[in-house]
């Protein structure tokens, strides 16, 4: 592994260079990678898992993920071509430090952005986000620094909705980490979900927000983020 392999880093001068603000195409602009409220509501862990995501920016970290998920088509109409697969960049992430140029106008509302990483383990995904180290996001441009350290109490497992256990688990975040073959996502978590109509309590998390009923926007994070660079440095 070459020193350039163990190094990625993405400045969105010349398009999304394979991110997306997944279901949809992310906005550049002025060489920034911009997103903005209202976003969809991922409810795939749903309490009784960890709760409910927007994803902002997300990047696939393998082609055999991408295969197996049916996400070939999707990702290159969508994301443009992949920079970090074409790099040859390494699969194991574990203690990789991921730094980030942000800023962002946001009303938070009870929400954190955070990263979450993702990754086929046996027979199930797992999903974790890293909420010991949450990123801030300011008026101003800064420059921050995460590390992906295989320590449980730093990560939050998601698990799953109640009708989507067959497909996604929970699991330790070091058996991700060794062998990252999904992606990495920049979400914010967890989200307020109250249905703008009357529904039983019990039937809030048993249907499908967003789908199934309206939600009241005014309980989730709004405003814009921009983001500048994203450099991942591999041990």
């Amino acid at each position: 592994m070459s020193e350039k392999n163990k190094v990625y880093v993405e400045d969105f001068s010349h398009g999304t260079g394979g991110w997306e603000e997944y279901p949809s195409p992310l906005l550049i602009e002025n060489g920034s990678a911009i997103t903005r409220s209202p976003w969809w509501v991922d409810g795939n862990h749903a309490p009784p898992g960890g709760g409910y995501l927007h994803l902002l920016y997300c990047l696939y970290t393998s082609k055999e993920s991408q295969r197996k998920r049916d996400y070939d088509s999707h990702h290159e109409s969508v994301a443009e071509k992949n920079k970090f697969l074409e790099g040859g960049h390494p699969n194991d992430w574990t203690n990789a430090s991921v730094t980030v140029r942000i800023k962002g106008d946001m009303k938070m509302r009870d929400t954190e952005l955070v990263l979450l990483v993702q990754a086929g383990v046996g027979s199930h995904f797992q999903n974790h986000v890293l909420t010991g180290q949450p990123i801030k996001v300011t008026k101003e441009w800064t420059e921050q620094t995460i590390t992906l350290i295989p320590d449980q109490a730093q990560w939050t497992s998601l698990g799953s909705r109640h009708d989507r256990v067959n497909f996604y688990g929970h699991g330790d975040i070091s058996d991700v980490l060794k062998d990252l073959n999904c992606d990495i996502i920049f979400v914010l978590h967890p989200l307020v979900i109250v249905p703008k109509e009357k529904l039983d309590a019990g039937q809030v998390h048993k249907l499908s927000a967003g789908t199934d009923y309206e939600v009241d926007q005014s309980y989730l994070p709004e405003g814009h983020i921009m983001l500048d660079q994203v450099k991942i440095e591999f041990p």
